[in-house]
């Protein structure tokens, strides 16, 4: 059978962690199995299990306390990552191989790592050979994307780690329970876009004719294509997580070979996910 991966990318203070965390109480109470691996060498504390903590292969104050490579915090973490992808066996051990397994890899927040360097992808294919069916999940703050400029900038992050990696990817504005009214109103535009729209409302800040420019060829590339759409997260509303969830699980295939798993004692109705109309809502979305 298949194993089942996520992704979990985005910016430093994104929330990475804090949706790993979510997502791991949302998916005990729905009766389901959810790990959490941690990929963060620099990582100071999270309030969730791992079953795997790079940390324990290395840690980037080692390298920086290191007189021999003299690395600052960006360098002394890529050397981390490299390390890491020179030394997967670790991680293969440390994930072992069970059935259905749905793990949540909770990654460092160093856009290069998704751009440039080979490193995720790296991981991707290593994952991919060990059978496991991978998405992307790239988050990005909402208290941050309630401006034109800073949207465009987030949608450009989401699209290079899109590009880099070359697998399903869902895009999640986080932090929305942080909002106030007025400001979740405002971002509401913002998770389907029209960036035609959103050309004009900002034309008048653009100085620049070269700018203008480049601004709408890179509206037209996102709204032609389609190719970036965010969906909201609040960790208060449990009727979210859970359309994120199915989201993420339609798009790995999650559910098509699995047998229905009896109700932990106590339960009144079994809570297992009726993947008939996930898949059915998630195709018409």
């Amino acid at each position: 059978m298949p194993r089942y991966a996520q992704l979990v990318m985005g910016p430093a203070g994104s929330g990475k962690s804090t949706y790993c965390s979510t997502m791991t109480q949302h998916a005990e109470a729905l009766n389901r199995s959810v790990q959490v691996v941690n990929l963060d060498p620099a990582a100071e504390h999270f309030d969730y299990p791992v079953m795997a903590d790079i940390r324990e292969l290395i840690q980037v104050d080692d390298v920086m306390e290191d007189d021999s490579l003299r690395f600052g915090p960006n360098g002394g973490l890529v050397f981390c990552m490299e390390y890491f992808a020179n030394n997967f066996d670790w991680l293969e051990e440390s994930l072992g191989h069970v059935e259905d397994d749905y793990i949540l890899f909770d990654c460092p927040g160093q856009i290069e790592l998704y751009t440039h360097l080979p490193v995720m992808r790296q991981l991707v294919e290593q994952l991919q050979q060990w059978e496991f069916r991978v998405c992307g999940v790239f988050l990005v703050d909402s208290q941050f994307m309630v401006e034109s400029f800073k949207f465009i900038s987030g949608v450009m992050a989401a699209l290079s780690a899109m590009v880099s990696l070359e697998i399903p990817q869902v895009n999640i504005m986080t932090k929305m329970d942080l909002l106030s009214p007025k400001a979740k109103k405002e971002i509401e535009k913002y998770l389907d876009p029209d960036m035609y729209s959103m050309m004009e409302d900002s034309s008048h800040t653009i100085r620049s004719t070269k700018f203008k420019k480049l601004t709408k060829a890179i509206c037209d590339l996102i709204d032609d294509y389609s190719m970036v759409r965010f969906l909201p997260f609040d960790r208060t509303d449990e009727e979210g997580i859970n359309i994120v969830l199915q989201h993420i699980d339609f798009s790995i295939q999650y559910g098509e070979d699995l047998e229905v798993k009896e109700p932990k004692e106590g339960d009144e109705e079994p809570s297992n996910l009726n993947y008939d109309e996930i898949f059915q809502d998630t195709s018409g979305s």
